[in-house]
């Protein structure tokens, strides 16, 4: 028996693979099916099932090109819900076959009301591990606000009842050698306390994390799992609806969105088809010159996350500004979350953009020895509010870049800002943004967080300073 997780740091997001004797099965797959078809033919297997833990909603799952691909069968766990593709809909307790072990389905209402378990046995039908979704993390269990969104009856609380119940009759009376798999690691939005680690003995977690306590009450779990939950991105729901109807190929969507159009071309589409245009470069390459009124969300960052909470609409045209030998990967991460109609790139990248003749812009930025120079300069925190509240530069302003709507009305002052967040990759996010709406007083602070701490010319505090700059 091989189990290997398949690990996407930028989307905090662990897909399985499980072979025996010659057939595999894929839990939770990606987007892209190439990954999980080459492991199954350097395995000599063939892969037999595609398991969903649940319809998620922070990335579109592969199972719908796979099966095409593989001729899989899609396995979920109790629904009533209709798909526009066809599907295993299992029974709690129903047991499927894997070569030599088997996959028992453990119904978890919670997360969602389909959200399903799948408990692994091994040749000698001993327990080994489980494969936990987004009903428990490590660290932390699904958050019970997202199938609301879907069905207004699922209130959280109802759904974090459910969740309770799940854990301790389900997942709480098995062994504590087993070893949680979870769907997601710290860094995803469908948790809010997860762990770095992506594994972990299920004993061990009983031990340590806060929603398995033992002496915990229905009302004291209800409580402590909905506190501090912060509202998911918008595209969500979006992606729940596009796990459940059904997608276009990815094969189809890389091959439009890595279509190479000249300035001219790529100028033309920009004016009639009214795209969001995203700089995915280097960020100080971002600052030096770019497309005026494209935004900056850099691939080699939290690039999909950004896109998805900053552009609501996943059916919202984008054009893209990538280095040639990328614009396969930045297509297929955007995909990962629904936003399929990319419509091209720019051939040749900003350099033939800036040979065309064509107008640029470009960031004014400042290193900290400069700043230290500046009378009480107007500083401006771009990072999460519990960052902030962590701590934070003396009177600095805090402007989340996750709510950057909300954030920019705080920002009436005409003097100049200077603008930062952990390290310089959210806050050239948030000014390019901004400078496409009009701002023109802002001032990104290289080194972020880090290089203002680092400095003895600025003081660090963790009082709470005023909500606006005047």
């Amino acid at each position: 028996m091989r189990v290997e997780q398949m690990y996407t740091g930028c989307l905090a997001e662990a897909a399985y693979y499980i072979e025996s004797n010659g057939e595999a099965a894929i839990i939770d797959p990606l987007r892209e099916s190439a990954p999980y078809i080459a492991m199954a033919e350097e395995d000599g297997a063939k892969i037999k099932y595609i398991f969903e833990t649940h319809f998620h909603a922070d990335f579109v799952s592969g199972h719908v090109d796979l099966a095409k691909k593989t001729g899989a069968q899609i396995v979920y766990g109790p629904t009533q819900m209709e798909t526009g593709f066809e599907k295993i809909t299992a029974t709690d307790g129903q047991v499927f076959k894997i070569g030599n072990v088997k996959l028992e389905v453990l119904h978890t209402p919670g997360h969602t009301m389909e959200s399903s378990c799948y408990l692994l046995r091994d040749e000698e039908g001993q327990q080994v591990g489980i494969f936990t979704g987004d009903t428990l993390f490590i660290g932390d269990v699904g958050r019970p606000d997202l199938a609301q969104k879907v069905s207004a009856d699922l209130t959280q609380d109802k759904l974090a009842r459910h969740l309770y119940h799940s854990l301790r009759k389900k997942i709480m009376p098995l062994e504590d050698h087993l070893i949680v798999y979870p769907n997601h690691g710290r860094g995803s939005a469908c948790g809010k306390n997860m762990s770095k680690e992506t594994t972990d003995t299920l004993g061990n977690q009983k031990k340590t994390n806060y929603a398995l306590r033992s002496d915990m009450s229905e009302d004291e779990f209800v409580k402590e799992v909905l506190d501090g939950l912060t509202p998911p991105p918008a595209y969500f729901p979006q992606n729940v609806m596009m796990n459940i109807q059904g997608y276009e190929s990815l094969d189809s969507i890389i091959s439009e969105g890595t279509k190479g159009l000249s300035p001219d071309e790529f100028e033309a589409v920009a004016n009639t088809m009214d795209p969001v245009i995203i700089d995915t470069r280097d960020k100080d390459e971002f600052r030096k010159a770019y497309i005026p009124n494209s935004i900056f969300i850099g691939i080699d960052g939290s690039f999909a996350t950004w896109v998805g909470t900053l552009i609501p609409d996943v059916k919202q045209p984008i054009l893209l500004v990538a280095d040639d030998d990328r614009i396969e990967e930045v297509v297929m991460r955007l995909s990962r979350v629904g936003y399929d109609n990319s419509l091209g790139y720019l051939k040749g990248g900003i350099q033939s953009w800036i040979d065309s003749g064509k107008e640029i812009d470009a960031v004014e930025s400042i290193d900290v020895a400069q700043l230290a120079k500046i009378e009480d300069p107007l500083i401006v925190d771009v990072r999460k509010t519990s960052e902030y509240q962590s701590e934070h530069v003396k009177d600095a302003l805090n402007a989340p870049l996750d709510y950057i709507n909300e954030s920019m009305k705080k920002l009436v002052s005409k003097e100049q800002l200077y603008i930062h967040c952990a390290s310089g990759y959210r806050s050239m996010i948030f000014i390019s943004i901004l400078q496409s709406r009009g701002y023109r007083n802002l001032v990104d602070i290289k080194g972020g967080f880090a290089a203002l701490k680092a400095s003895e010319k600025f003081e660090v505090s963790d009082y709470v300073c005023p909500t606006t700059l005047l």
